[in-house]
Protein backbone atom coordinates (compact mmCIF):
# COMPACT_ATOMS: atom_id res chain seq x y z
CA UNK A 1 0.00 0.00 0.00
CA UNK A 2 2.62 2.01 1.22
CA UNK A 3 4.85 1.76 -2.34
CA UNK A 4 1.33 2.07 -4.33
CA UNK A 5 0.71 5.49 -3.00
CA UNK A 6 4.28 6.97 -3.07
CA UNK A 7 4.28 5.75 -6.67
CA UNK A 8 0.80 7.98 -7.30
CA UNK A 9 2.19 10.72 -5.73
CA UNK A 10 5.36 10.42 -7.75
CA UNK A 11 3.29 10.36 -11.03
CA UNK A 12 0.92 13.45 -9.70
CA UNK A 13 4.07 15.20 -8.96
CA UNK A 14 5.87 14.38 -12.69
CA UNK A 15 2.38 15.02 -14.24
CA UNK A 16 1.83 17.90 -12.35
CA UNK A 17 5.43 19.72 -13.36
CA UNK A 18 5.21 18.67 -16.37
CA UNK A 19 1.88 20.08 -17.18
CA UNK A 20 3.07 23.30 -15.18
CA UNK A 21 6.38 23.83 -17.84
CA UNK A 22 3.54 23.81 -20.49
CA UNK A 23 1.52 26.61 -18.67
CA UNK A 24 4.59 28.55 -17.62
CA UNK A 25 5.93 28.37 -21.21
CA UNK A 26 2.67 29.18 -22.16
CA UNK A 27 2.54 32.10 -19.66
CA UNK A 28 6.39 33.66 -20.69
CA UNK A 29 6.06 33.36 -24.77
CA UNK A 30 2.88 35.26 -25.00
CA UNK A 31 4.75 37.55 -21.79
CA UNK A 32 7.14 38.00 -24.99
CA UNK A 33 5.21 38.68 -27.71
CA UNK A 34 1.94 40.19 -26.37
CA UNK A 35 3.99 43.70 -25.77
CA UNK A 36 5.37 43.46 -29.04
CA UNK A 37 2.19 42.71 -30.86
CA UNK A 38 0.27 45.36 -29.49
CA UNK A 39 2.89 47.79 -30.43
CA UNK A 40 3.51 46.76 -33.89
CA UNK A 41 -0.64 45.92 -35.00
CA UNK A 42 -2.32 48.20 -32.61
CA UNK A 43 -6.01 48.23 -30.86
CA UNK A 44 -7.49 47.68 -33.73
CA UNK A 45 -5.86 44.69 -36.14
CA UNK A 46 -5.34 43.25 -32.64
CA UNK A 47 -8.85 43.18 -31.83
CA UNK A 48 -9.62 41.58 -35.15
CA UNK A 49 -7.26 38.92 -34.93
CA UNK A 50 -8.89 38.25 -31.11
CA UNK A 51 -12.42 38.82 -32.56
CA UNK A 52 -11.17 35.56 -35.25
CA UNK A 53 -9.73 33.36 -32.44
CA UNK A 54 -13.12 33.78 -30.71
CA UNK A 55 -15.27 33.11 -33.87
CA UNK A 56 -12.87 29.90 -34.24
CA UNK A 57 -12.71 28.57 -30.73
CA UNK A 58 -16.40 27.40 -31.20
CA UNK A 59 -15.41 24.92 -33.74
CA UNK A 60 -12.35 23.72 -31.13
CA UNK A 61 -15.00 23.73 -28.79
CA UNK A 62 -17.55 21.37 -31.27
CA UNK A 63 -14.70 19.04 -32.25
CA UNK A 64 -13.48 18.76 -29.16
CA UNK A 65 -17.28 17.47 -28.11
CA UNK A 66 -15.95 16.85 -24.23
CA UNK A 67 -13.09 13.98 -25.27
CA UNK A 68 -10.61 15.51 -23.64
CA UNK A 69 -12.46 14.78 -20.23
CA UNK A 70 -14.73 11.64 -21.33
CA UNK A 71 -12.28 10.03 -23.35
CA UNK A 72 -9.51 10.85 -20.41
CA UNK A 73 -11.57 9.14 -18.01
CA UNK A 74 -12.06 6.12 -20.42
CA UNK A 75 -8.22 5.82 -21.46
CA UNK A 76 -7.63 5.86 -17.67
CA UNK A 77 -9.80 3.19 -16.58
CA UNK A 78 -8.90 0.82 -19.24
CA UNK A 79 -4.99 1.77 -19.76
CA UNK A 80 -3.78 -1.79 -19.44
CA UNK A 81 -5.77 -3.21 -21.92
CA UNK A 82 -4.05 -1.77 -25.28
CA UNK A 83 -6.88 -3.82 -27.38
CA UNK A 84 -9.59 -1.45 -25.80
CA UNK A 85 -7.43 1.66 -25.47
CA UNK A 86 -6.81 1.34 -29.37
CA UNK A 87 -10.40 1.25 -29.87
CA UNK A 88 -11.60 4.20 -28.19
CA UNK A 89 -8.54 6.13 -30.08
CA UNK A 90 -9.24 5.37 -33.39
CA UNK A 91 -13.28 5.77 -32.62
CA UNK A 92 -12.42 9.37 -30.97
CA UNK A 93 -10.64 10.39 -33.85
CA UNK A 94 -12.77 9.47 -36.29
CA UNK A 95 -15.82 11.27 -34.84
CA UNK A 96 -13.15 14.21 -34.84
CA UNK A 97 -12.78 14.41 -38.13
CA UNK A 98 -16.16 14.09 -39.22
CA UNK A 99 -16.75 16.83 -36.58
CA UNK A 100 -14.17 19.37 -38.69
CA UNK A 101 -15.08 19.14 -41.80
CA UNK A 102 -18.77 19.90 -40.84
CA UNK A 103 -17.19 23.05 -38.74
CA UNK A 104 -15.70 23.88 -42.08
CA UNK A 105 -18.64 23.88 -43.94
CA UNK A 106 -20.76 25.80 -40.90
CA UNK A 107 -17.69 28.38 -40.70
CA UNK A 108 -17.78 28.76 -44.66
CA UNK A 109 -21.56 29.79 -44.90
CA UNK A 110 -20.75 32.04 -41.91
CA UNK A 111 -18.10 33.99 -43.28
CA UNK A 112 -19.88 34.25 -47.04
CA UNK A 113 -23.36 35.43 -45.94
CA UNK A 114 -21.94 38.17 -43.49
CA UNK A 115 -20.21 41.40 -44.79
CA UNK A 116 -18.23 42.10 -41.66
CA UNK A 117 -16.68 38.62 -42.05
CA UNK A 118 -16.43 38.37 -46.06
CA UNK A 119 -14.02 41.58 -45.91
CA UNK A 120 -11.39 39.64 -43.77
CA UNK A 121 -12.60 36.15 -45.16
CA UNK A 122 -8.58 35.20 -45.22
CA UNK A 123 -7.93 35.87 -41.84
CA UNK A 124 -10.86 33.36 -40.40
CA UNK A 125 -9.81 30.63 -43.03
CA UNK A 126 -6.22 31.06 -41.57
CA UNK A 127 -6.81 30.60 -38.42
CA UNK A 128 -9.04 27.75 -39.15
CA UNK A 129 -5.56 25.81 -38.87
CA UNK A 130 -6.22 26.23 -34.78
CA UNK A 131 -9.09 23.73 -35.31
CA UNK A 132 -7.03 20.79 -37.30
CA UNK A 133 -4.11 21.14 -34.80
CA UNK A 134 -5.93 20.72 -32.05
CA UNK A 135 -8.17 17.60 -33.51
CA UNK A 136 -5.11 15.71 -34.38
CA UNK A 137 -3.26 16.39 -31.33
CA UNK A 138 -4.34 13.33 -29.01
CA UNK A 139 -4.13 15.84 -25.47
CA UNK A 140 -7.21 13.37 -24.28
CA UNK A 141 -4.46 10.23 -24.28
CA UNK A 142 -1.75 11.38 -23.10
CA UNK A 143 -3.99 13.03 -19.96
CA UNK A 144 -5.63 9.47 -19.92
CA UNK A 145 -2.11 7.51 -20.04
CA UNK A 146 -1.11 10.31 -17.13
CA UNK A 147 2.34 10.92 -19.61
CA UNK A 148 1.89 14.24 -19.64
CA UNK A 149 5.62 14.84 -20.52
CA UNK A 150 4.75 14.28 -24.15
CA UNK A 151 2.26 17.04 -24.05
CA UNK A 152 4.77 19.25 -21.91
CA UNK A 153 7.83 18.40 -25.10
CA UNK A 154 5.56 19.30 -27.79
CA UNK A 155 3.58 22.11 -26.58
CA UNK A 156 6.65 24.22 -24.99
CA UNK A 157 8.38 23.22 -28.83
CA UNK A 158 5.85 24.58 -30.73
CA UNK A 159 5.20 27.91 -28.55
CA UNK A 160 9.03 28.79 -28.93
CA UNK A 161 8.78 27.99 -32.86
CA UNK A 162 5.70 30.79 -32.81
CA UNK A 163 7.62 33.15 -30.78
CA UNK A 164 10.44 33.11 -32.81
CA UNK A 165 8.84 32.87 -35.85
CA UNK A 166 6.84 36.54 -34.51
CA UNK A 167 9.77 38.32 -34.52
CA UNK A 168 11.04 37.59 -37.92
CA UNK A 169 8.12 37.64 -40.12
CA UNK A 170 5.81 40.83 -38.10
CA UNK A 171 6.91 43.97 -38.17
CA UNK A 172 4.35 46.37 -39.32
CA UNK A 173 0.75 46.77 -39.14
CA UNK A 174 0.38 45.38 -42.41
CA UNK A 175 1.97 42.17 -41.82
CA UNK A 176 -1.70 41.08 -39.25
CA UNK A 177 -2.03 38.06 -41.62
CA UNK A 178 1.08 36.23 -40.53
CA UNK A 179 -0.64 35.71 -36.67
CA UNK A 180 -3.50 32.94 -37.98
CA UNK A 181 -0.75 31.68 -40.31
CA UNK A 182 1.91 31.69 -37.54
CA UNK A 183 -0.65 30.64 -34.80
CA UNK A 184 -2.48 27.65 -36.84
CA UNK A 185 1.25 26.26 -37.83
CA UNK A 186 2.21 25.72 -34.57
CA UNK A 187 -0.81 23.81 -33.23
CA UNK A 188 -0.73 21.39 -36.73
CA UNK A 189 2.84 20.96 -35.78
CA UNK A 190 2.25 19.87 -32.21
CA UNK A 191 -0.54 17.88 -33.83
CA UNK A 192 1.29 15.87 -36.00
CA UNK A 193 3.68 15.05 -33.67
CA UNK A 194 1.89 14.67 -30.83
CA UNK A 195 -0.77 11.91 -33.11
CA UNK A 196 3.03 10.28 -33.90
CA UNK A 197 4.55 10.40 -30.81
CA UNK A 198 0.78 8.53 -29.45
CA UNK A 199 1.08 5.90 -32.35
CA UNK A 200 4.63 4.81 -31.96
CA UNK A 201 5.69 5.21 -28.33
CA UNK A 202 2.26 3.24 -26.93
CA UNK A 203 2.16 1.12 -29.64
CA UNK A 204 -1.34 1.55 -30.35
CA UNK A 205 -2.46 -1.63 -33.04
CA UNK A 206 -5.20 -0.06 -35.88
CA UNK A 207 -8.46 -1.26 -34.92
CA UNK A 208 -11.32 -0.21 -37.36
CA UNK A 209 -13.50 1.52 -34.50
CA UNK A 210 -17.16 -0.45 -34.36
CA UNK A 211 -20.29 1.25 -34.38
CA UNK A 212 -20.97 0.46 -30.89
CA UNK A 213 -17.81 2.01 -29.66
CA UNK A 214 -18.62 5.73 -31.49
CA UNK A 215 -22.38 5.61 -30.17
CA UNK A 216 -20.85 5.02 -27.35
CA UNK A 217 -18.22 7.82 -27.00
CA UNK A 218 -20.98 10.34 -28.37
CA UNK A 219 -22.48 8.87 -25.50
CA UNK A 220 -19.89 9.55 -22.78
CA UNK A 221 -18.91 13.13 -24.38
CA UNK A 222 -22.61 14.27 -24.86
CA UNK A 223 -23.03 16.38 -21.31
CA UNK A 224 -19.50 17.17 -21.15
CA UNK A 225 -19.96 18.70 -24.62
CA UNK A 226 -23.01 20.38 -23.80
CA UNK A 227 -21.64 21.92 -20.68
CA UNK A 228 -18.47 23.18 -22.65
CA UNK A 229 -20.75 24.74 -25.02
CA UNK A 230 -22.42 26.67 -22.63
CA UNK A 231 -18.82 27.43 -21.01
CA UNK A 232 -18.37 28.96 -23.79
CA UNK A 233 -21.18 31.66 -23.30
CA UNK A 234 -19.46 33.20 -20.88
CA UNK A 235 -15.93 32.75 -22.12
CA UNK A 236 -15.80 32.99 -26.23
CA UNK A 237 -18.83 34.49 -26.68
CA UNK A 238 -18.18 37.69 -24.35
CA UNK A 239 -15.59 38.53 -27.25
CA UNK A 240 -17.58 37.55 -29.91
CA UNK A 241 -20.90 39.11 -28.92
CA UNK A 242 -18.35 42.88 -27.99
CA UNK A 243 -17.32 42.77 -31.47
CA UNK A 244 -20.88 42.36 -33.17
CA UNK A 245 -21.77 45.59 -30.82
CA UNK A 246 -19.08 47.39 -30.73
CA UNK A 247 -15.27 47.34 -33.19
CA UNK A 248 -11.95 45.43 -33.37
CA UNK A 249 -10.58 48.64 -31.22
CA UNK A 250 -12.77 47.83 -28.32
CA UNK A 251 -12.61 44.18 -28.81
CA UNK A 252 -8.79 44.89 -28.92
CA UNK A 253 -8.83 46.62 -24.97
CA UNK A 254 -10.73 43.80 -23.65
CA UNK A 255 -9.11 40.89 -25.03
CA UNK A 256 -5.73 42.66 -23.90
CA UNK A 257 -6.95 42.71 -20.49
CA UNK A 258 -8.55 39.12 -20.58
CA UNK A 259 -5.28 36.92 -22.03
CA UNK A 260 -3.14 38.36 -19.24
CA UNK A 261 -5.98 37.61 -16.70
CA UNK A 262 -6.42 33.99 -18.72
CA UNK A 263 -2.74 33.70 -18.81
CA UNK A 264 -2.23 33.52 -14.99
CA UNK A 265 -5.15 31.55 -14.70
CA UNK A 266 -3.98 29.07 -16.79
CA UNK A 267 -0.81 28.92 -16.17
CA UNK A 268 -1.93 27.99 -12.02
CA UNK A 269 -5.11 26.33 -12.56
CA UNK A 270 -4.58 23.90 -15.82
CA UNK A 271 -1.64 21.76 -14.89
CA UNK A 272 -3.74 21.40 -11.50
CA UNK A 273 -7.12 20.63 -13.24
CA UNK A 274 -5.58 18.54 -15.93
CA UNK A 275 -3.30 16.40 -13.39
CA UNK A 276 -5.77 15.61 -10.84
CA UNK A 277 -8.86 15.04 -13.22
CA UNK A 278 -7.96 11.41 -14.17
CA UNK A 279 -6.52 10.18 -10.69
CA UNK A 280 -9.67 11.90 -9.00
CA UNK A 281 -11.57 9.62 -11.66
CA UNK A 282 -9.84 6.83 -10.64
CA UNK A 283 -10.65 7.21 -6.55
CA UNK A 284 -14.12 7.88 -7.69
CA UNK A 285 -14.19 4.76 -9.34
CA UNK A 286 -12.96 2.91 -6.50
CA UNK A 287 -13.94 4.80 -3.50
CA UNK A 288 -16.34 8.10 -4.09
CA UNK A 289 -14.62 9.15 0.03
CA UNK A 290 -11.51 8.88 -1.12
CA UNK A 291 -11.59 11.32 -4.15
CA UNK A 292 -13.53 13.34 -1.79
CA UNK A 293 -10.81 13.47 1.08
CA UNK A 294 -8.23 13.87 -2.21
CA UNK A 295 -9.88 17.15 -2.88
CA UNK A 296 -10.21 18.79 0.47
CA UNK A 297 -6.79 18.16 0.80
CA UNK A 298 -6.11 20.13 -2.41
CA UNK A 299 -8.65 22.70 -1.52
CA UNK A 300 -6.61 23.15 1.58
CA UNK A 301 -3.03 23.09 -0.03
CA UNK A 302 -4.09 25.50 -2.91
CA UNK A 303 -6.06 27.81 -1.82
CA UNK A 304 -4.76 30.30 -0.08
CA UNK A 305 -2.24 30.65 -2.87
CA UNK A 306 -4.40 31.13 -5.72
CA UNK A 307 -6.53 33.64 -3.65
CA UNK A 308 -3.31 35.51 -2.97
CA UNK A 309 -2.15 35.57 -6.94
CA UNK A 310 -5.63 37.16 -7.69
CA UNK A 311 -5.18 39.76 -4.76
CA UNK A 312 -2.19 40.49 -6.16
CA UNK A 313 -3.15 40.62 -9.89
CA UNK A 314 -5.80 43.50 -8.38
CA UNK A 315 -3.69 45.57 -6.80
CA UNK A 316 -0.89 45.61 -9.35
CA UNK A 317 -3.16 45.56 -12.86
CA UNK A 318 -1.75 48.92 -13.41
CA UNK A 319 1.65 48.31 -13.68
CA UNK A 320 1.57 45.32 -15.49
CA UNK A 321 -1.14 46.31 -18.26
CA UNK A 322 1.77 49.29 -18.78
CA UNK A 323 4.50 46.70 -18.95
CA UNK A 324 3.20 44.20 -20.77
CA UNK A 325 0.52 46.49 -22.47
CA UNK A 326 1.63 49.37 -23.04
CA UNK A 327 -0.32 53.03 -22.29
CA UNK A 328 -2.16 52.65 -25.83
CA UNK A 329 -4.21 49.51 -23.59
CA UNK A 330 -4.82 51.84 -20.62
CA UNK A 331 -8.65 50.61 -21.04
CA UNK A 332 -7.47 47.30 -20.51
CA UNK A 333 -6.73 48.05 -16.83
CA UNK A 334 -10.55 47.85 -15.44
CA UNK A 335 -11.11 44.83 -17.30
CA UNK A 336 -7.71 43.25 -15.29
CA UNK A 337 -9.32 44.62 -12.02
CA UNK A 338 -12.74 43.18 -12.47
CA UNK A 339 -11.04 39.61 -13.58
CA UNK A 340 -9.07 39.26 -11.10
CA UNK A 341 -11.23 37.73 -8.53
CA UNK A 342 -12.57 35.40 -10.94
CA UNK A 343 -8.74 33.10 -10.56
CA UNK A 344 -9.92 32.03 -7.51
CA UNK A 345 -13.56 31.77 -7.95
CA UNK A 346 -12.66 29.47 -11.21
CA UNK A 347 -10.46 27.85 -8.69
CA UNK A 348 -13.45 26.46 -6.91
CA UNK A 349 -15.48 26.41 -10.04
CA UNK A 350 -13.33 23.97 -11.51
CA UNK A 351 -13.18 21.47 -8.64
CA UNK A 352 -16.52 21.35 -7.72
CA UNK A 353 -17.64 21.13 -11.55
CA UNK A 354 -15.65 19.45 -13.32
CA UNK A 355 -13.32 17.44 -10.54
CA UNK A 356 -16.55 16.56 -8.57
CA UNK A 357 -19.84 16.37 -10.53
CA UNK A 358 -18.35 15.07 -13.73
CA UNK A 359 -16.21 12.33 -11.83
CA UNK A 360 -18.88 11.60 -9.51
CA UNK A 361 -21.61 11.06 -12.12
CA UNK A 362 -23.75 14.16 -11.68
CA UNK A 363 -22.90 15.36 -15.59
CA UNK A 364 -26.56 16.17 -16.48
CA UNK A 365 -26.66 18.64 -13.26
CA UNK A 366 -23.51 20.05 -14.25
CA UNK A 367 -24.70 20.64 -17.75
CA UNK A 368 -27.96 22.00 -16.26
CA UNK A 369 -26.05 24.67 -14.01
CA UNK A 370 -23.58 25.47 -16.76
CA UNK A 371 -26.44 26.01 -19.35
CA UNK A 372 -28.89 28.19 -17.13
CA UNK A 373 -25.21 30.35 -16.19
CA UNK A 374 -24.82 30.86 -20.12
CA UNK A 375 -28.14 31.93 -20.97
CA UNK A 376 -27.93 34.21 -18.09
CA UNK A 377 -24.78 35.74 -19.40
CA UNK A 378 -26.04 36.16 -23.08
CA UNK A 379 -28.33 38.39 -21.69
CA UNK A 380 -25.86 40.62 -19.65
CA UNK A 381 -23.25 40.51 -21.98
CA UNK A 382 -25.34 42.05 -24.66
CA UNK A 383 -27.03 44.55 -22.11
CA UNK A 384 -23.92 45.50 -20.70
CA UNK A 385 -21.57 45.75 -23.65
CA UNK A 386 -24.07 48.03 -24.98
CA UNK A 387 -24.26 50.20 -21.77
CA UNK A 388 -20.66 49.98 -20.70
CA UNK A 389 -18.26 48.46 -23.55
CA UNK A 390 -15.58 46.13 -22.54
CA UNK A 391 -16.01 47.20 -18.93
CA UNK A 392 -19.33 45.19 -19.10
CA UNK A 393 -18.30 42.18 -20.46
CA UNK A 394 -16.15 41.72 -17.53
CA UNK A 395 -18.42 42.68 -15.25
CA UNK A 396 -20.97 39.99 -16.88
CA UNK A 397 -17.89 37.28 -16.82
CA UNK A 398 -17.74 37.72 -13.10
CA UNK A 399 -21.08 37.54 -11.95
CA UNK A 400 -21.50 34.18 -14.18
CA UNK A 401 -18.28 32.44 -12.60
CA UNK A 402 -19.45 33.45 -9.40
CA UNK A 403 -23.16 32.11 -10.06
CA UNK A 404 -21.61 29.04 -11.12
CA UNK A 405 -19.47 27.88 -8.40
CA UNK A 406 -22.39 28.77 -5.71
CA UNK A 407 -24.97 27.05 -7.35
CA UNK A 408 -22.34 24.04 -7.61
CA UNK A 409 -21.43 24.12 -4.15
CA UNK A 410 -25.10 24.18 -3.39
CA UNK A 411 -25.81 21.20 -5.10
CA UNK A 412 -23.38 19.28 -3.76
CA UNK A 413 -24.01 20.74 -0.05
CA UNK A 414 -27.53 18.89 -1.05
CA UNK A 415 -25.94 15.59 -1.83
CA UNK A 416 -24.56 15.12 1.38
CA UNK A 417 -20.91 16.76 0.10
CA UNK A 418 -20.08 19.31 2.85
CA UNK A 419 -16.69 21.49 2.56
CA UNK A 420 -14.96 23.36 5.73
CA UNK A 421 -12.92 25.61 3.82
CA UNK A 422 -9.88 24.79 6.14
CA UNK A 423 -6.66 26.52 4.60
CA UNK A 424 -4.27 24.47 7.20
CA UNK A 425 -1.33 22.98 5.69
CA UNK A 426 -1.76 19.79 4.08
CA UNK A 427 -0.44 17.36 2.48
CA UNK A 428 -1.36 15.37 -1.02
Amino acid sequence: MGVSMSSNRKRLLSNFISLSGVRIAGFIFPLITLPYLVRVLGPEKFGLIAFAQGLIQYFVIITDYGFNLSATREISINRNDIKKISEIFYSVILVKLVLTIISFVILSLIVFSWSKFRIDWQIYFLTFGVVVGQVIFPIWFFQGMEKMKYIAGLNILTKFVFTIAVFVFIHKESDYLWMPILYSFGFILSGVLGLWFALYSFKIIFVFPSYNEIVHQLKEGWHIFISTVAMSFYTTSNIVILGFFTNNTIVGYYSGGEKIVRAIQYGLLYPLSQTIYPHIGKLAHESKEAALVFVRKVIGLVGIPVLCVSVALLVFAPSISNIVLTRKFEESIPVMCILAPSIFVIFLNNLFGIQIMLNFGYQASFQKIVLIGGAINIVLVIILSIMFQHIGVAIAGLIMETYITCHELVFLYHKGIKFSFNFSKQSI
